[in-house]
């Protein structure tokens, strides 16, 4: 039997996505603090057809199938859309449109797994700004089942993430988000120039402020905004720029400075090893252990244990 959800013209919160398309919400970011990004997994086991009229959504959005192929049909302007949705497709409404969805019954059994992500339209401005895009002109483009393999891997980050529980910390989460945005505008709007500028760099003196303070503060779950407020740039324009200069992304740098301040302590001090996990900044000993492990080789334990 056909099941139809009708909704009013209103826009809808981002928050009320995955309850409107009538999916069970296994996990969220909501409760996480993520800044300007929402991430959901949903999954569904019903085998009935279905028919969803959905109005805009207050921010831009994707829908990621995790799962076995389905069939989906999607409505818009007045076409149709048909297609076969698998993973490492992505499907895309930018915010404010409404959309049109319905599928066939599926097989008993058949589990249907998504992610959706949810992003403000102000970090797409922002981040077009900081690249000297006239965002006057700049519309996102709605896209039905694209073949994103690259999308794909970065929407596996934030799972992973999600999953944790968000133990890599906010700065992580917000470098991720950076490299989404500039994703989506290069391959999901109507801007066709590269979403960075070469136009300028650090200089010697704010390059080192920068270095000071993620030095004085390793001990914090630091953001990239708090970063780039030391010299006074957005946090977009600022990790390119930082990147550029240093040869890694803020958040790798901060990792790897962790890691040396840990080895300095482990050989040095006698400190438990879950301190010196806590004292340089990572949330866990276990999670000093895993970034300790892929930049050194050898785990803290190994070290410690050295003559």
């Amino acid at each position: 039997m056909l099941k139809t959800k009708s909704v009013t013209s209103s826009l809808l919160r981002s928050n009320e996505l995955s309850e409107r398309v009538n999916k069970t919400l296994m996990l969220s970011s909501r409760q996480l603090g993520w800044n300007g990004i929402l991430v959901e997994q949903c999954q569904s086991t019903s085998t009935s057809s279905f028919e969803w009229e959905l109005p805009g959504i207050s921010d831009h959005w994707f829908n990621l199938p995790l799962g076995r192929p389905g069939h989906l049909i999607q409505k818009r302007d007045n076409l149709k859309h048909e297609s076969i949705v698998q993973k490492g497709d992505s499907i895309f409404v930018p915010a404010g449109q409404p959309s049109y969805w319905c599928g066939p019954e599926r097989d008993e059994g058949d589990i249907c797994c998504r992610l959706l992500i949810c992003l403000k339209p102000e970090l797409i401005e922002l981040v077009a700004e900081a690249s000297e895009i006239d965002t006057t002109k700049l519309e996102m483009v709605n896209c039905f089942c694209k073949q994103d393999l690259q999308l794909h891997n970065i929407a596996m980050l934030f799972l992973a993430e999600l999953q944790s529980g968000s133990i890599m910390g906010r700065l992580y989460v917000e470098s991720l988000t950076q490299v989404l945005v500039i994703h989506l505008l290069r391959y999901y709007s109507t801007v066709t120039q590269t979403v960075t500028s070469e136009k300028q760099s650090l200089n010697r003196t704010q390059l080192q402020q920068v270095i000071d303070y993620i030095h004085t503060y390793l001990d914090r779950d630091l953001s990239l905004g708090e970063i780039a407020e030391v010299v006074n740039i957005s946090p977009t324009y600022f990790a390119s720029l930082f990147k550029r200069a240093i040869g890694t992304s803020p958040h790798q740098y901060v990792i790897q400075q962790r890691v040396q301040q840990a080895k300095l302590l482990l050989s040095k001090t006698d400190l438990a090893i879950a301190d010196i996990a806590l004292q340089v900044g990572f949330s866990s000993q276990s999670h000093l252990t895993q970034q300790f492990k892929r930049l050194t080789g050898v785990t803290p334990k190994q070290v410690r244990a050295l003559p």
